[in-house]
């Protein structure tokens, strides 16, 4: 089982499962009011996860997967084999021609090979024609994929296409008389509603938990792609590509992670929205790869600190940080500091739903997006680009080393920082490219609100308020304009990108 490690555990559930989650529905009284919602009756809420059941299982499937294997040479027998520099000694000595022997017959046995790593995980079909949905950790490195139905037939999957950046994967099988799940649509899910898992928890064979949806959109840093389903329906190592159901038997969700302490199920566990999952699968299916759009900016969500600073509510729409070379972004006019409020006819609230609207989007058309700039409503229009196959891993933190100029200096006593010009010998020495300007971080007073904010020796401060810093003079000039506010806006850059924040100055 995989881990990331935090705060929290976030363990992939990569042999995933479910664990029950009982749900105490007690017997309802009658209630004439229309502002209260009806209950269901113990019974009748059981008949229905019985349906629900009954119905599912012929279409979940179980996996167990087999990597590939590698031979180890027995290094001992090595030089007392032929052509060894000591044949001629043991062969006519006869003190040592037994002992030869003995190490040529080792040598010649066949090498050993390493043990054969196995994982198992679960799926469910999703055509009659042998397409079976899972996760991508399930099946990635699998030399053998095994697939068992419920009636116990197994047969090996003859394709296997997957996606990592979203975890999804599709595999094929050749068998006959499938039966496959309904998909449903997660977008209709909230907060409460009743969900049934289905998987093979700890390869112990099909099991079936329930609970409800926890939260929605969530983002816990497993994946590149997240917008997870959050449930407390038991999911535990072996659950991994199962699917999450709504009370019709509409698949939601694939069940994907949770965190735990444990290493098992401690009531938090992620599934990936069907509607995702159903776009990714069909790019599988049709191309072989998923086909993403891009536009090519750095974003950051709206927090309480920036909404403030913007005039606009805590969540609404998502705030560019970069604008990257020959992207759509930049062939439309987009700037750092732009608010992206709509796209595509869908209103923006948070970099994942921006996320989610632009990667689905046709390559080669054009859409019409919507942005606040310095305080005015503007539209622009940009065509979409394929999503580069890959992007640069962001480096390290680098600390300020060499010569400190202190005669370049500026010491800033509102912000308790101290700042100078980032020259080229400078930016170099940080790891920073030539084409990023301002100026960089020499100091953070100890428990200052700098500190406090995230402010680092080392950071690039490219713009202050609505002023563009590439120099100590646009810097002083963009803190002068600031002077007599509570705070200061600035943007920020480190090695993992650029940020906005906040500096209280009072």
């Amino acid at each position: 089982m995989k881990a990331l490690t935090g705060n929290r555990n976030w363990m992939f559930a990569i042999i995933g499962s479910a664990c029950l989650v009982g749900a105490a529905v007690g017997m309802a009284q009658k209630d004439t009011s229309p502002d209260v919602p009806a209950a269901a009756t113990v019974q009748e809420l059981s008949n229905v996860f019985r349906d629900i059941s009954r119905r599912a299982m012929p279409a979940i499937v179980s996996i167990e997967t087999v990597s590939k294997t590698s031979q180890i040479a027995d290094s001992k027998a090595m030089p007392f084999g032929d052509n060894s520099p000591f044949q001629d000694l043991f062969e006519n000595d006869p003190r040592f021609k037994d002992m030869f022997k003995q190490f040529q017959n080792q040598q010649n046995q066949p090498r050993r090979r390493a043990p054969r790593k196995m994982g198992t995980g679960s799926g469910f079909i999703i055509n009659k024609s042998g397409l079976v949905m899972t996760n991508s950790h399930v099946v990635n490195g699998a030399d053998v994929v095994k697939v068992t139905l419920n009636d116990g037939r197994v047969f090996t999957a003859s394709d296997i296409r997957m996606d990592p950046r979203s975890d999804v994967a599709v595999i094929k099988i050749d068998a006959p008389d499938l039966k496959a799940l309904p998909m449903g649509d997660s977008s209709q899910m909230e907060i409460g509603d009743w969900v049934l898992a289905i998987g093979n928890p700890f390869g112990i064979g099909m099991s079936v938990t329930n609970g409800i949806i926890s939260a929605k959109g969530r983002g816990p840093g497993i994946n590149d792609r997240e917008d997870y389903l959050q449930t407390d329906a038991a999911i535990n190592p072996g659950n991994s590509g199962g699917p999450l159901l709504n009370l019709r038997g509409e698949v939601i969700g694939i069940n994907t992670a949770i965190s735990s302490r444990s290493g098992g199920y401690d009531g938090v566990g992620f599934a990936i929205p069907v509607n995702m999952a159903r776009w990714v699968s069909g790019q599988l299916i049709d191309h072989g790869v998923v086909k993403r759009s891009f536009l090519g900016v750095g974003i950051q969500p709206i927090s309480n600190e920036l909404a403030q600073s913007f005039d606009i509510k805590v969540g609404q729409g998502a705030i560019i940080t970069q604008v990257m070379e020959g992207s759509p972004a930049e062939a439309a006019g987009l700037q750092t500091g732009d608010i992206i409020l709509n796209f595509a006819n869908k209103d923006v609230s948070g970099p994942r739903n921006l996320q989610g609207i632009v990667e689905q989007l046709v390559v080669g058309k054009s859409y019409m997006m919507e942005v606040l700039r310095d305080g005015k409503r503007i539209n622009k229009n940009l065509t979409m680009k394929e999503m580069p196959k890959s992007f640069s891993v962001a480096k390290d933190e680098k600390p300020l080393e060499g010569k400190k100029q202190e005669k370049q200096k500026t010491s800033v006593n509102e912000l308790k920082i101290e700042v100078q010009p980032l020259t080229e010998e400078l930016a170099n020495q940080l790891g920073y490219s030539d084409h990023v300007k301002g100026v960089v971080i020499t100091s953070v007073e100890p428990g200052s609100a700098a500190e406090e904010v995230g402010l680092m020796k080392g950071m690039i401060i490219e713009k202050i308020g609505t002023t563009e810093v590439s120099s100590m003079d646009q810097f002083n000039q963009g803190l002068k304009e600031a002077k007599g506010k509570d705070s200061v806006l600035l943007l920020v850059r480190n090695h993992s990108g650029a940020r906005f924040v906040v500096v209280p100055t009072k």
